[in-house]
């Protein structure tokens, strides 16, 4: 069951900066670790076995499992421990990878998604001297069962704002994998912030395929990489006038880039879960920035704190701007683009939702 994506989690060691507490700063500088370095600085092993159940979909998806299952390979480099793990090809393998975990006896086991919220649930319930973690679920009553979940409407309000400013036509774009809450914040967030840009600049700002007040709007109805549905929905947005796309389920950044050449490359990209610039730097001229949620981070800090002894906690843990969960990457190549003005107000906003002062949900 095993599955290696070493380039991957060498790329992103180091990165773990969040304390579960939620008052953790997020790391300031990209990590510079490699490979060769990592395997010699190895930690002694430690009997420990951290494992996890993925979504639909490989845990190389460039997207959410495979944010996780970077934080398993991070553990199992830095920390010493074992891991294990079980990749979910339909909705059909939930329950029989949650109890190979199981009879794996794994110390932890990580429910990656929405969609395995009821099969966690029960696997917690019908062992309740094992602990789980449900990364974007919640529990039903079982204390061993620890959700882990993200403000994602904070950092997609920044990219909202920051899209509506970008935007030459006025028009951006969205689209989502399902029509589930996991997905539609981020939508949510990205509507609202660019109303604001557009109710502070006087400009009228068009937000194609989503509509907060109705829940309704365009997705593919699935998490596949790169869709035809993304595509068609990338190009349809793009003919329709939209100048940024924010495609919210997985990778689908190399359909919306075949889309925007096809446009005669007219048009950018927000990424979503990972600083995509750098983890698919073959898309980086096209992404303005990404809406970052950092679940490497917290798999690792979680199984870094049991595996030291800790005493394990059903409390939730919530991935903000202010604690670092959840951040939008840098802008790179397009830093230039945006004006001293844009940024100095995408850092005010961020204060203003961190206090309370802003809701980016409305």
């Amino acid at each position: 069951m095993k599955l290696r994506n070493a380039s991957a989690v060498f790329a992103l060691m180091g990165a773990s900066a969040l304390v579960l507490s939620g008052c953790a700063a997020a790391p300031e500088a990209e990590p510079t670790e490699t490979a060769a370095t990592a395997t010699e600085s190895a930690a002694p092993a430690v009997d420990y076995l951290a494992c996890a159940v993925s979504d639909e979909g490989s845990w190389n998806d460039k997207s959410f499992n495979e944010s996780v299952y970077d934080g398993l390979l991070m553990s199992e480099a830095q920390l010493g421990v074992q891991i294990n793990d079980a990749e979910s090809n339909t909705p059909q393998d939930f329950g029989p990878n949650l109890q190979a975990m199981v009879d794996a006896n794994c110390d932890l086991t990580f429910a990656v998604g929405f969609g395995l919220i009821a099969d966690v649930n029960i696997a917690a319930a019908a062992n309740p001297d094992m602990n789980f973690v449900t990364i974007d679920g919640y529990s039903e009553g079982n204390a061993n069962l620890k959700p882990v979940t993200y403000a994602m409407e904070q950092s997609s309000y920044l990219a909202g704002y920051l899209a509506a400013s970008y935007s030459k036509t006025g028009i951006i774009g969205t689209y989502g994998g399902m029509n589930i809450p996991a997905v539609t914040i981020f939508m949510d967030g990205y509507y609202y912030g660019a109303m604001a840009y557009g109710a502070e600049n006087g400009v009228e700002i068009t937000v194609l395929g989503w509509d907060p007040m109705t829940q309704t709007g365009s997705f593919t109805e699935n998490f596949t990489p790169n869709s035809p549905e993304s595509k068609a929905f990338a190009a349809t947005q793009l003919s329709g006038g939209a100048d940024v796309l924010f495609a919210v389920g997985g990778d689908q950044f190399g359909a919306q880039s075949e889309a925007i050449k096809e446009n005669n490359g007219v048009g950018v990209i927000i990424g979503v879960d990972k600083n995509v610039a750098l983890t698919s730097p073959e898309y980086a001229e096209y992404v303005l920035t990404s809406v970052e949620k950092r679940m490497t981070d917290a798999v690792y800090d979680i199984v870094s704190e049991l595996s030291a002894g800790a005493a394990f906690s059903g409390e939730a843990y919530v991935g903000t701007l202010a604690n670092g969960g959840t951040a939008l990457s840098p802008f790179y190549d397009f830093d230039s683009e945006i004006s001293d003005v844009v940024k100095a107000r995408l850092v005010e906003i961020e204060a203003g939702i961190n206090s309370g002062e802003i809701n980016p949900l409305n």
